[in-house]
């Protein structure tokens, strides 16, 4: 059902240093996933944003995102290979990750799990800053962040401290179902795991490399499962804040609904 992978460096990386390629064959070649492969990837000199490009195909037989990971070089990444549910809708506007602008940047979405109930609870938001353009309960429930960001952009102070808000968000949104996440606002990467996450923290010669997956694509030792409910917040590669929250255990019909 559905892999993220997220990347956060202090100096860009190209596709090749990363474990890109090994995720890419995640998509339908070494794991279920074969319903549509996205990439959103912030380039060095860019004043800000994101490039992204993504297609409902699979991504293990995709010459363009074995391409994009040939040629690319950054120092930030959000990714994503998507196992559709039923009803099977692997369509373009359904493939992750999402792009939206927001408080003034540009923000990248992607997830993992089923939030089927996030669909009415945002169709019903009366501080609704967006609209999905997809089917996705993913997409609805990027929007339903994006509404509590706006609500308390003004209000929070320092940038980590915006984004440390999510927690209680996330945990709200994970209560009614399965709810893992990569976002980001084109400088920091947040990352949720509800139930299925790893992070691997390093340090190459001098670079400091956050890699968020939900499965370790490599033998490396220091692949470590967040902890249920942990959301961790990064910044060029460093860790600049972690929070606890405590969201029951997933118990969903995986059948039930479209990631």
């Amino acid at each position: 059902m559905c892999e993220l992978f997220g990347l956060s460096t202090s100096r860009p990386l190209a596709g090749h240093e990363t474990p890109l390629d090994e995720f890419r064959r995640h998509g339908g070649a070494t794991a279920d996933n074969p319903d549509g492969w996205g990439i959103a990837w912030r380039e060095p000199g860019r004043s800000a944003g994101f490039l992204i490009e993504k297609a409902p195909l699979p991504g293990c037989e995709s010459e363009r995102f074995a391409s994009l990971i040939g040629n690319l070089c950054s120092d930030l990444v959000i990714a994503h290979v998507r196992k559709a549910r039923h009803p099977p809708v692997n369509t373009l506007d359904n493939t992750h990750p999402f792009l939206r602008e927001c408080c003034g940047r540009g923000w990248a979405f992607a997830h993992n799990g089923l939030v089927p109930e996030i669909v009415a609870l945002e169709t019903a938001n009366r501080e609704r800053v967006c609209r999905p353009e997809g089917e996705t309960d993913s997409e609805f429930a990027f929007c339903h962040l994006l509404s509590h960001i706006t609500r308390h952009f003004a209000e929070a102070g320092a940038d980590v401290d915006r984004l440390a808000m999510l927690g209680a968000v996330a945990e709200q949104i994970a209560r009614h179902g399965m709810f893992n996440f990569l976002l980001s606002d084109g400088d920091y990467l947040a990352a949720y795991g509800h139930d299925r996450l790893h992070h691997l923290e390093s340090a190459r010669d001098g670079n400091a490399v956050v890699l968020v997956a939900t499965e370790p694509l490599s033998q490396h030792a220091a692949w470590t499962p967040f902890a249920p409910g942990e959301l961790r917040i990064y910044r060029a590669g460093e860790r600049v804040g972690r929070i606890g929250t405590h969201p029951p255990p997933p118990n969903i019909d995986l059948e039930a609904s479209p990631t």
